[in-house]
This record gives structure tokens, C-alpha cells and sequence, in this order.
């Protein structure tokens, strides 16, 4: 699959830390990291800023960019739907081992392969075999960014599949110091400042909010590091 990416070496490794180490164990892996209450926490937050001003449509399709296993995917797709049911939910990562275990859970969320630096790309090697749409009503990313290896290309990807005035939500964490966490779990980044964060997104999208996600941190291990929210709106 060629989807222009600067850096497919990198991108191999992270597919195969994945699909080696983590996929199988993902959900239980995410659940130990944040707590029941963490985990809520976000998914409430995704949903809520979903069902917010522009309000999805009937029909609306929204994609979760670097989905891995569908762990928060599925929770907030139930959110949504327990108030519009028609609204269809994609799936897309990096890992075919992560869609697997999405697949296991059999829901009505479609997935497909692609990277977040290119989704344009990604769709268009992915209606070759699947209904994919080119443009879509809300797109949300959960944890991913820190995986990512050109952190900027994926808000100029966000916006390019975003319909008018859709909408976007990225989490993920911001800046620490836990160094090992590059070996122990993929990560290429060592999170983000929030300030960087919104310099990034608002090189491409007219509407940028960055904040940090008051009660919650990412523990594992006695460590812990802070999370961002970034919600953008285009015009």
C-alpha cells in the first residue's frame, strides 16, 4: 500500500510492536492504565463534544483515526447511538491485528487499514475493496498522536476528510518524562505540550480549543502524565 508516507520504517516497527505485543491485550491494557472512572471520563468527553453544536445529522458518518483495538471506539458509538441511531462509525488503523480484535467484538463499525498522516490515501486504497467515504461529519482520535511520526500531518489529514463545518477531537497526552515508555508501549513521543499542540492545529483549522482534561491521568506503574483535549471545527 503506497500512501506517501516519509517514514515507512518507523511505521513497520509500530505495526509490528502492535501486532506482536499488544493487540490481544490491548483493551485489558488501556483499562489498567486509566481505571473504569478514567476510561468513562474520556469516552464521555469524546461523546459530549460529538453531540455538541454542529450536531450530527441523521445519517452523519464519523471516523476514529488510529482505532487499534476499538476500545474506545465501541463505548462512545454506543453513546452516540443511544441518541442517533443512523449515525455510521469507521474504524481505521495502522495494525491489521488491532481490526482483528475490533472484528471479534462484531459490531456494525466498518475498519480498514490506513495511516493518520494520510487518510485521504488510506481512503482511497480502502474503496477498492470496502464503502468507505471520502468526506465525513466528525472524526475523533484517541491516543494515538504519541504514535504518530509527523504529529502535524495528521491535523492537515483531519481537515482535508472533514465535511463543511465538521468537526474534530483529539486526546492524547501531554509532555512527560518517562522515557521507557518508547520501549514498553511504541510510543515515538514523549506527549505534547498543549501550546504546540494548538500551533499545530491551527495551521489548519480556523477553529482551535486546547485544554487539559481536568480529574484524569494516565497511571501505570506509580507514573502518571496529564491528557490534552483538542477540539477543532472547520468552516
Amino acid at each position: 500500500m503506497k500512501l506517501g508516507t516519509a517514514n515507512p520504517e518507523t511505521l513497520a516497527k509500530t505495526a509490528e510492536h502492535f501486532t506482536s505485543k499488544e493487540a490481544e491485550k490491548r483493551d485489558k491494557i488501556v483499562i489498567n492504565y486509566f481505571g473504569k472512572c478514567g476510561v468513562k471520563q474520556i469516552t464521555d468527553t469524546i461523546a459530549q463534544f460529538l453531540l455538541a453544536s454542529p450536531r450530527l445529522t441523521a445519517n452523519a458518518k464519523v471516523l476514529d483515526v488510529g482505532a487499534g483495538s476499538g476500545f474506545f471506539t465501541v463505548r462512545i458509538a454506543k453513546k452516540i447511538h443511544a441518541k442517533s441511531t443512523e449515525v455510521s462509525f469507521y474504524a481505521m488503523d495502522l495494525t491489521p491485528a488491532m481490526l482483528l480484535s475490533l472484528a471479534k467484538k462484531k459490531t456494525n463499525i466498518a475498519s480498514f487499514i490506513g495511516v493518520a498522516e494520510n487518510i485521504c490515501g488510506s481512503i482511497k486504497e480502502a474503496k477498492r475493496f470496502f464503502n468507505v467515504p471520502y468526506k465525513f461529519d466528525a472524526a475523533f482520535s484517541t491516543l494515538m498522536l504519541h504514535h504518530s511520526s509527523q504529529p502535524e500531518k495528521v491535523f492537515n489529514s483531519l481537515q482535508k476528510i472533514l465535511k463543511k463545518k465538521g468537526k474534530a477531537i483529539v486526546l492524547d497526552l501531554c509532555e512527560h518524562g518517562f522515557k521507557e515508555f518508547k520501549t514498553e508501549m511504541g510510543d515515538l513521543h514523549l506527549g505534547f505540550k498543549p501550546e504546540n499542540i494548538y500551533r499545530m492545529a491551527k495551521k489548519h483549522f480556523p477553529t482551535v480549543k486546547v485544554e487539559k482534561l481536568p480529574g484524569i491521568c494516565c497511571e501505570s506503574s506509580g507514573r502518571s502524565a496529564e491528557i490534552f483535549v483538542a477540539t477543532m471545527k472547520n468552516q
